[in-house]
């Protein structure tokens, strides 16, 4: 949650790709996606030449390339599961890595579409572009809650710290941190209702 919250501060940034319309970062972000998919497998010049090309925002951008290499190895498990049936298939290993560039590519954009742009700037443009209006509420709501979702947790960890007494110990650890987890889901369970049943009070369909 934290390293959340401190991505989302990258946004604030005023290189001239964070100063671009967002509108015009997200179509450029569709379209670099779309280019990535529609490559042949594989398409090693292809790749190389968009990840180039996404190099270059980086720079333009004046990113910290260490914290979006960690973001981005956090979420490479969920390329390489996208990769995993291609190695079933006659040609596996070669059509794995192909997948694997791709799916990492398309992630690497999303990153820095997220690093470039608020997410309030994305959402207005994505309601420009006639997303759902149910669909951009949803989205609002979750990210206005992800930051009261940090604070809660915040103030169960310093509970959590403040009845521990003596050296850790790894059993005991796991045992408060899954007693925190179980708090904090009845914490937000009960805050979920209470909010929608102000905003079914307020006439909210």
């Amino acid at each position: 949650m934290k390293r959340t919250i401190e991505w989302e501060r990258l946004s604030a940034g005023l290189s001239p790709v964070h100063r671009a319309p967002a509108g015009l970062k997200l179509a450029l972000a569709l379209a670099a996606i779309v280019v990535t998919l529609a490559l042949p497998l594989p398409a090693w010049r292809g790749y190389a030449a968009l990840l180039a090309a996404l190099l270059a925002v980086l720079l333009a951008a004046r990113l910290p390339a260490a914290a979006l290499l960690r973001r981005l190895l956090w979420l490479e498990p969920l390329a390489a599961g996208v990769a995993l049936a291609a190695l079933a298939g006659p040609d596996g290993p070669r059509r794995f890595g192909a997948l694997l560039a791709r799916a990492t590519l398309c992630l690497l954009v999303m990153l820095l579409i997220t690093a470039t742009t608020s997410f309030p700037e994305l959402l207005r443009a994505l309601r420009r572009a006639r997303l759902p209006a149910l669909l951009a509420t949803t989205l609002g709501l979750a990210y206005r809650y992800l930051f009261l979702l940090r604070e809660e947790t915040l103030r169960l960890e310093r509970a959590r710290r403040a009845r521990s007494v003596g050296p850790a110990q790894r059993r005991r650890t796991w045992r408060e941190l899954g007693r925190t987890a179980g708090q904090l889901f009845v914490r937000t369970t009960g805050r979920a209702e209470r909010v929608y049943a102000a905003m079914s009070a307020r006439g909210w369909t």
